[in-house]
C-alpha cells in the first residue's frame, strides 16, 4: 500500500487481472460445477497461466514472488464467482509455498517446476480423525528405515484427496507432541496410497474432499521438507496465510452477495413501490457493507503484517481470519432474508455461496480456535 488506506497501481492492476479472469473464466460456469459436483482443473490449470499457482513462490522459483495482500486480492476476486475454487487454488499456493519456503534445493527442484504450472497440483495434509483443532496430536507415523520413511496412518477432510498428484504431509517421526511431527512431501502414485470415498457435504461441491491413506508407504528421506521435528512450525507457518486467504475468499463471496442484494432490492416490488425504498432494506444494507469493509479493512492490514515478518502477524491473521468468516457468513445470510423464498432455489446465487462460506468458520482452524490464539497472545 502506498499508504495505510489506498493500494497501490501494481496491486490494482492485479486485482484487475483477478477479476477479469473471474468473470470470464468462472462465474458463468460456476453455478453448473456446484450442480454437477464438477472439478474444474482446466480452468484452474488456466489460473497457473496468470501465475495464481505460484503466487507467493520466489521467483527463483518459478513463483511470481508476490506478498499476501497481493494473494488476498486474487483469492478475493476469484471467490466472488466460486468460493470452492479459489479456495482450492488457495490450498496449493500454500503447498507450494512450503516446498519453496523449507525445502532444499533438490526437493524444489524435483517439485516446483510441475506445481507452479499446475501440472501437478498439490494437497496440505495435517487433519486426521481423531486431531483437529489439536493438530499437534497426530498419529501419522514416519519410521525411519535406512534412507526410506515407512508412513502409516490416515488424513482427513483432504481437500483434492485422491485428485491431487501431490501430498505436503505432516506426520510424526519423533517423540509425542509439535517437536515430534516432520514434514514429507508424499506422490499419488506410491505404493500404498490410497483415498476414501469422496465426502458428501453441504457445500464446496466443485472441490473435492477425501480421506487419504498411508499403509507402508515407503517414502525418500529426500522427500522430507527442512529437517526432523520441525514440520508443525512449517505447518502453522502456511496458516498464517492460509487463514488470510481464506478469509479472503469469504469477503469475495459476501461482495457478491450483498451486490446481488442491491440489484434485486431495486427490482423487486413489494406494496407498490421498490423494496430499496423501504428505510429497513436500506439500514440491512448498510450494515451488511459497513461489516465487509470492516473485515476487508483488518484483513488487509494483517495480510502486511504476514508479508513483513510482524512479530504479531499470526494474532492478526487469527483476528482478520474470524472476522472476515463470521462476516462474510452473516452477509450472505442477510442477502438470502432480502431475496425472501427466492433465496433458497437454485436459481439465484445466494443460496450456493450461503452453502460455499458456511464452512469457513471451520477450516484452517476453527474461528473457536482464532479466538483461543488471539487471547494467548495476549496474555503471554
Amino acid at each position: 500500500m502506498t499508504d495505510q488506506f489506498a493500494l497501490t497501481e501494481d496491486q490494482i492492476a492485479i486485482q484487475d487481472m483477478a477479476r477479469r479472469f473471474t468473470a470470464d473464466a468462472i462465474t458463468p460456469f460456476a453455478a453448473q460445477w456446484d450442480e454437477d459436483h464438477t472439478f474444474p482443473r482446466e480452468t484452474i490449470k488456466a489460473a497457473a497461466e496468470l501465475g495464481f499457482a505460484a503466487i507467493y513462490v520466489s521467483e527463483e522459483s518459478g513463483g511470481i514472488g508476490l506478498g499476501r495482500l497481493e494473494a488476498a486480492l486474487i483469492m478475493e476476486a476469484m471467490a466472488y464467482g466460486c468460493p470452492a475454487t479459489s479456495a482450492f487454488i488457495s490450498i496449493h499456493n500454500m503447498a507450494a509455498w512450503m516446498i519453496d519456503s523449507f525445502g532444499g534445493d533438490e526437493i524444489k527442484g524435483r517439485h516446483l517446476p510441475d506445481l507452479v504450472t499446475m501440472d501437478k497440483i498439490a494437497s496440505y495434509c495435517l487433519t486426521e480423525p481423531g486431531s483437529g483443532s489439536d493438530a499437534a496430536a497426530l498419529k501419522t507415523i514416519a519410521r525411519l528405515d535406512g534412507d526410506h520413511y515407512i508412513v502409516n496412518g490416515t488424513k482427513q477432510f483432504i481437500s483434492g484427496g485422491g485428485v491431487n498428484d501431490i501430498y505436503v504431509t505432516m506426520v510424526r517421526t519423533g517423540d509425542d507432541g509439535a517437536r515430534g511431527i516432520s514434514c514429507l512431501v508424499i506422490d499419488k502414485d506410491m505404493e500404498g496410497v490410497s483415498f476414501g470415498a469422496p465426502e458428501r457435504k453441504l457445500g464446496w461441491n466443485a472441490s473435492p474432499t477425501a480421506q487419504v491413506i498411508f499403509d507402508n508407504v515407503r517414502v525418500p528421506v529426500a522427500n522430507r521438507v527442512g529437517a526432523e521435528g520441525d514440520g508443525f512450525k512449517f505447518a502453522m507457518a502456511g496458516l498464517d496465510g492460509g487463514r488470510l486467504n481464506i478469509g479472503a475468499c469469504s469477503l469475495g463471496g459476501a461482495q457478491r452477495c450483498l451486490d446481488e442484494a442491491v440489484q434485486y432490492v431495486k427490482d423487486r416490488k413489494q406494496f407498490g413501490k421498490s423494496i430499496a425504498e423501504f428505510q429497513n432494506t436500506q439500514f440491512v444494507l448498510a450494515d451488511m457493507a459497513t461489516d465487509l469493509e470492516s473485515a476487508r479493512a483488518l484483513l488487509y492490514m494483517a495480510a502486511a503484517k504476514v508479508t513483513s515478518g510482524a512479530p504479531d502477524k499470526t494474532r492478526f491473521s487469527a483476528m482478520a481470519k474470524k472476522l472476515a468468516t463470521d462476516n462474510g457468513s452473516s452477509i450472505v445470510d442477510r442477502a438470502l432474508q432480502m431475496f425472501g423464498g427466492y433465496g433458497y432455489l437454485r436459481d439465484y446465487p445466494i443460496e450456493r455461496f450461503w452453502r460455499d462460506l458456511r464452512v469457513h468458520r471451520i477450516l484452517e482452524g476453527t474461528n473457536e480456535v482464532m479466538r483461543m490464539i488471539v487471547g494467548r497472545d495476549l496474555l503471554k
